[in-house]
């Protein structure tokens, strides 16, 4: 039997954090620096540049993240964006949810209704377990934790010649 294979075939991750997603937990990284550093507010304009996103698109990113209570905002002279909650007190999977709706790897496992095939679908019980894990997994990491990460990996970098 001849294995069929296509000429341009690419395989793909089907499970997929959006731009959206990446973007706004880098967002929430940048500013959950700043909040342990002590400049606890920050210009978005800044963070744009610090993280080479589009303020455009960053300025829709804090929106869903201000509706959701994970950032605030302060107004006046040295005003800008911080973090509503210590970076220990936010998780990856709250960021998510806010940015993408839900860490489900499909419409079947959050929403019952999506689909009439439910209660004969054998295939849910699997999709519904791996979301348990993903999900499980993301309310386990914290922002702190990212934060311990790239404290490791800045001291890990190897340092310019001179």
């Amino acid at each position: 039997m001849e294995s069929w294979k296509c000429a341009h075939y690419k395989e793909v991750a089907v499970i997929r954090v959006s731009t959206k997603g990446r973007y706004g937990t880098r967002l929430m990284l940048n500013l959950a620096r700043h909040y342990n550093s002590g400049n606890k507010a920050v210009i978005l304009r800044s963070v744009a540049e610090e993280e080479e996103i589009s303020i455009r698109y960053l300025e829709q990113i804090i929106i869903s993240l201000k509706i959701y209570k994970l950032v605030k905002s302060i107004r006046g002279a040295g005003g800008g964006y911080t973090l509503a909650r210590k970076p220990s007190e936010i998780t990856i999977c709250q960021i998510l949810e806010a940015l993408e709706g839900s860490c489900g790897l499909v419409d079947c496992v959050e929403d019952k209704d999506y689909c009439s095939r439910l209660p004969s679908c054998a295939a849910h019980e699997i999709w519904k377990e791996a979301s348990q894990i993903l999900k499980g997994y993301f309310e386990r990491v914290t922002l702190q934790y990212l934060l311990e990460i790239c404290e490791r990996k800045q001291k890990a970098k190897p340092k310019a010649r001179r």
